[in-house]
């Protein structure tokens, strides 16, 4: 048994069935634009930042693997919750979230730090503690080099103020 014969309905009244696929991709692109202006970024800029999503490389236990980033680069991982980030010739894996309430911190690429958006606390690149309400710097995981990656221990997470000396340790000298 065949389906019925499609039956056009009436047409539509207030829909512009016109646009095709060109017109939508400007809408789209119109959108991001304005989404991006909302942000404080402007389109250029959304297009230039230097911050990448990244998933790990290689996963053993509580270790994630990841390419080392470039010069001045921040890598977010979301799923494992982890910041990277390289200043010159260092590389450091952070905590996403904010030490003053968990809240996931965002990096602000034309300023060069990090900032929590709830409470407006803010961190330098190598995640020390600059003003806000925060009382501390950026939470770091305990990191190694393996050949061409960094491998990020996410079982082992130092706070500044309980466990300074590991904190301090925990980067990756290229």
């Amino acid at each position: 048994m065949s389906p019925a014969p499609r039956v056009p309905g009436p047409p539509c009244t207030g829909c512009d069935t016109g646009n095709n696929r060109r017109e939508f991709v400007g809408e789209l692109a119109a959108i991001a634009a304005g989404v991006a202006g909302a942000l404080g970024i402007s389109p250029g800029r959304a297009a230039a930042l230097s911050i990448d999503l990244a998933h790990g490389l290689s996963v053993r236990g509580d270790e994630v693997a990841y390419g080392i980033p470039a010069p001045d680069e921040v890598v977010i991982d979301k799923d494992h919750e982890v910041i990277l980030a390289r200043s010159e010739q260092t590389v450091f894996a952070f905590g996403l979230s904010c030490p003053h309430e968990k809240t996931p911190l965002r990096w602000q690429e034309g300023l060069h730090r990090f900032q929590c958006p709830k409470h407006k606390s803010r961190f330098q690149l190598t995640g020390a503690f600059e003003e806000g309400r925060a009382t501390r710097s950026m939470d770091r995981y305990r990191i190694r080099r393996e050949a061409d990656k960094v491998v990020v221990d996410t079982g082992k997470l130092y706070r500044e103020d309980q466990n300074r000396d590991e904190w301090i340790a925990a980067v990756v000298r290229l």
